[in-house]
């Protein structure tokens, strides 16, 4: 055959590379092995064994390895098979605008930024492009005709490059570069801080389009320190300290308003703010010392309208922080500072570090000495010059670590933080500081948390269902079809070699739904042998040799092959484009599975099975069973056409009324919200757990928050969802909703078992296993996004078949039938939420798992409609209909082979595949079932009704219909 040389280099360069990109993994799991192997449980002798092998080199030639080097090179494993953390970092875009319009207080500008932080929450645009358009309408609304030049607004020394008469379109441009380059600047503190962590293999990138910064850590368990590591922005800020006599009238007089309005703060009107606050017992220049359980409530009633209007003039811009941490007195208590704000609340001291070490003081106690920059330095001097003898706070993302009074001038910008600190605590403060500040706070608005003995079963799940995908496929292959079933598993291995080592060599990372990819790019890599065998079995049958009739079945099949691959390209890269997260993994492993099916099923299988042909050899495309199964078959399914249009009419009413009247379970991917899957020793009761867990989140009006807890995969393991606090994205509510779970499940978990060990379960043990948090504006970005995806996926595909098949009523054909399976499926997934075993939400999961079925569903129609159109060419004496009839009945063994051994290998990932695939699974089985239905039924049937206009058809008799009709 032409083109056989290089189709053979191709794949022996590409086989090398794949080999060299793999090496590593295998190596770096050799060593792991042989070190567990020795030291069984034991952490200590592991690390010890590892440090003593990693010390080998494997000399190969061509490539030098040690365990250190090839674990840097290994695949990279997403955290739901390795455990870690994911996390989703914004930027507070507002901050910057602040510190751009340097912190004025216009009011047309205040009001603009306000009015931007609720836009966000139903937006997908960016922060500054909701900000200008606020501040264009709150400028018109207050007839103020501000530019954005203004002096008050971004002409200013921050921004010297904005001249009184800049036009407003230059002024955003210079703002967004301003802002962009910000955004970089934060991301690359965010890898310094990383690296100074030591996390093997960690992904940290910027999210095209937005403000956003993606980190992912595998393999990290101490979550709580990382999220303070990610979200501190370092930037130290020095601040005037007000004393308790300044604020004991106005804690008196909200005890008052308590008593009066509690309801309306949401809080009960026996609340003793004053016993909250125990000012008897406030360590040093505090105004409070409160109980961590009461800390909330405080909050409440501080940060309530009430209490805000109630303060008198010397408080009117108090800022009150917490203490960084318990103090060793006080371990079940933080203290409360009161700092003399301002209108712009500017801190005095604002300035970087420049250098910061772990030292101690005189009483051996564990501090951190910091040199201040030159801008810092001076501010420093003025400030401790102003408050000679009085008290000062140092704090970092409005926590105070200290709060001394100054006993003299500080010229040289040397300070020292004393914050009852562990050695790890100033080791981080001192690696944060060192790693300089983001330029503006930062906080994580969506998490993912994954723990190790979780990530371990799901890689033995993974592993598992991936296996017996792959025996199924070749036990049935070889069934079907003999000889020629044994090239085509020769192509799938190879084909699974390539699509490792290229995600290896692009530096992908390996993920649960990335597996899912895979076996589904080995279904498709069957269906395009089914093609190319079914063509071949008919040119055999009609009497041509071995040799021909192969050469025209891999003639015939191509065109089929190039459009089915296509069209599920085309709803991969969609995928892609919208989707976020694991997502994009299971897009990314599809789309280059799918380019690899088409090399090695098509080329490089060619090249084999012709390389034995020509030699003479023979080779079987059946074995004895399959010889004749489906080879005289012929339905007059044109003629039973309106019988389905009956039963997938009824379908779909039952779905559109079961979606009006019952709706979705709509995942927090959605709606927002945070999720924990808690493991427990024992069954538990889900609606006593979920009664008890309610009573402990009330809202700011004291109305029980939404929590649902859910039997998630066997009785001892709940899926606990809430939206408690979600508009809240600091670390310290992900902290108040753990602490409040922990008490509501603390009668059903093991004796003694601490928070900490709750927030850390490993194998054999209960507590959280894994969670995930996503903030409102994430979530409407995430549904609008997948609303986009599919709307994309179903226009890319009419414009695609449109070209192809240069008939609008084909496009027309394949979108009913892909709108009818997706309304279908939504249908299911309405009526049976509530009553179903496993996960069945609307969520990312979901959009990807329809996306697939659209494009396998798809590469069905495709088909049919392949042969339609040879058909149109070869058999003008048949009428529409017959030739219809006979297009679909040709292709029926292609159609049940194809979805077979897909449904075979979704069953098993359904089935082995752990508890987080099984909804995506379901899925899929229903899409593959309903797509091979609509395709023949619907997309079929509407093309033939489209086609043959409004004329009349004679009555069709079968294949011997020879009455000719027009084709419009």
């Amino acid at each position: 055959m032409q083109g056989k040389g290089l189709v053979t280099l191709v794949a022996i360069v590409l086989g090398l590379i794949c080999l060299n990109e793999l090496l590593p993994s295998f190596y770096a799991n050799k060593i792991e092995k042989e070190a567990r192997a020795i030291a069984g449980d034991n952490q200590v002798k592991y690390q010890a064994e590892l440090d003593r092998l990693s010390k080998d080199t494997l000399n190969l030639g061509f490539t030098k390895l040690n365990y250190t080097s090839a674990k840097q090179k290994e695949m990279k494993l997403g955290l739901d098979l390795k455990g870690g953390i994911n996390v989703l970092l914004e930027i507070n875009q507002r901050d910057l605008v602040n510190d751009l319009s340097n912190y004025s207080t216009n009011a047309t500008l205040i009001e603009a930024l306000n009015r931007t932080d609720q836009a966000q929450k139903n937006s997908s645009k960016q922060y500054i492009e909701d900000f200008f358009t606020q501040f264009e309408a709150v400028n018109k609304e207050k007839g103020t005709n501000l530019k954005l030049a203004d002096p008050e607004i971004f002409g200013n020394t921050n921004l010297s490059e904005i001249k009184f008469n800049t036009p407003d379109d230059q002024v955003k441009n210079i703002v967004r570069r301003k802002i962009d380059a910000s955004v970089g600047t934060a991301y690359e503190v965010l890898r310094t801080r990383i690296d100074k962590m030591g996390v093997t293999q960690p992904n940290v990138q910027r999210v095209p389009g937005t403000g956003r910064i993606l980190v992912e850590m595998p393999g990290i368990k101490d979550i709580d320190r990382v999220k303070k590591m990610l979200a501190t922005s370092a930037k130290l800020q020095f601040w005037e300290v007000q004393m308790g006599q300044e604020v004991l009238p106005y804690f008196s007089e909200l005890n008052q308003l308590v008593k009066v309005k509690g309801d309306s703060i949401g809080v009960a009107k026996t609340t003793n703010l004053t016993n909250l606050i125990q000012l008897n017992s406030t360590p040093g220049n505090a105004v409070a010392n409160v109980k961590l359980s009461d800390t909330a409530v405080v909050n409440k009633i501080l940060n309530s309208a009430i209490a805000t209007k109630a303060r008198p003039v010397n408080l009117k811009y108090t800022q009150f922080m917490w203490g960084y941490k318990p103090e060793n007195n006080t371990s079940n208590s933080l203290v409360l500072y009161a700092i003399r704000g301002n209108i712009n609340q500017k801190a005095p001291v604002d300035g970087a570090v420049e250098s910061a070490n772990i030292n101690y003081d005189q009483l051996g106690r564990i501090v951190v000495d910091m040199q201040m920059d030159s801008q810092g330095a001076r501010d420093w001097k003025a400030m401790t010059e102003k408050n000679k003898g009085k008290v000062v706070a140092v704090t970092l993302d409005n926590r105070v670590y200290t709060a001394p009074m100054v006993n003299e001038v500080i010229p040289n910008g040397r300070t020292q933080i004393s914050g009852n600190f562990t050695q790890e605590e100033a080791k981080d403060l001192v690696d944060v500081l060192g790693a300089g500040k983001l330029p503006a706070g930062a906080k994580i608005v969506q998490a993912d948390v994954v723990g190790p003995s979780l990530g371990a079963e799901s890689i033995n799940d993974g592993i598992m269902s991936f296996l017996i995908a792959f025996a199924v496929i070749i036990v049935y292959i070889i069934f079907y079809y003999g000889g020629a079933g044994v090239y085509a598993v020769i192509a799938m291995i190879v084909n699974l070699f390539y699509i490792f080592g290229i995600m290896d060599s692009v530096d992908a990372t390996l993920t649960l739904p990335g597996i899912a990819g895979i076996v589904l790019s080995m279904a498709m890599a069957v269906d395009a042998n089914v093609i190319i065998y079914e063509r071949t079995k008919e040119e055999l049958f009609r009497g041509k040799s071995i040799l021909e009739a192969y050469k025209d079945g891999f003639k015939h099949a191509i065109s089929a092959i190039i459009d089915g691959h296509v069209t599920t390209f085309i709803t991969a890269l969609i995928l892609y484009i919208f989707g976020t997260g694991p997502i994009k993994g299971f897009a990314v492993t599809l789309m280059i599975g799918l380019v690899m099916t088409l090399f090695t099923s098509v080329l490089l299988s060619r090249v084999m099975i012709f390389n034995r042909l020509n030699k003479g050899k023979s080779l079987s495309v059946w074995t004895a069973p399959t010889k004749n199964l489906f080879r005289n078959t012929w339905i007059d399914f044109i003629g039973k056409r309106k019988w389905s249009y009956i039963v997938s009419a009824i379908l779909m009413v039952i779905s559109i009324a079961s979606i009006a009247i019952n709706g979705f379970k709509y995942g927090i991917d959605f709606t927002g919200g945070r999720n924990y899957v808690v493991r427990f020793e024992k069954p538990v009761d889900a609606s006593k757990i979920e009664e008890n867990i309610a009573k402990l989140m009330k809202t700011a009006d004291g109305k029980n928050e939404s929590v649902e807890a859910k039997t998630f995969g066997n009785s001892s393991q709940l899926k606990i969802t809430t939206d408690y606090l979600i508009d809240d994205e600091s670390l310290a509510a992900d902290q108040t909703v753990e602490q409040k779970i922990y008490e509501g499940l603390k009668q059903d978990l093991p004796a003694g078992m601490s928070l900490a060990d709750f927030k850390a379960a490993d194998k054999g043990h209960a507590g959280i296993v894994s969670s995930t948090k996503v903030g409102p504006t994430v979530a409407d970005d995430i549904t609008t996004h997948g609303i986009l995806a599919v709307i994309a996926s179903l226009i890319g595909i009419f414009i695609y078949i449109l070209v192809r098949f240069d008939k609008w009523q084909f496009s027309l054909g394949a979108v009913a039938g892909l709108f009818h399976d997706t309304v279908v499926i939504l249908g299911v997934y309405s009526l049976f939420y509530k009553v179903m075993p496993f996960n069945m939400e609307i969520n990312q999961d979901f959009i990807a798992a329809i996306l697939t079925v659209i494009g396998y569903s798809i590469n069905d129609t495709v088909i049919i409609f392949d042969r339609i159109r040879e058909y149109l060419r070869e058999k003008k004496a048949l009428t529409l209909a017959g030739l219809f009839d006979d297009s679909i009945s040709s292709t029926i063994g292609r159609t049940f082979n194809t979805s077979f051994t897909t449904i075979l290998v979704i069953l098993a990932i359904f089935i082995f595949g752990g508890d987080n695939l099984r909804g995506f699974m379901f899925c899929l089985l229903l899409g593959i079932g309903f797509g091979t239905y609509s395709s023949i039924f619907i997309a079929s049937a509407t093309a033939y009704d489209f086609l043959r206009g409004r004329k009349k058809e004679d009555k069709v008799t079968g294949k011997s219909s020879t009455d000719v009709e027009l084709v419009k």
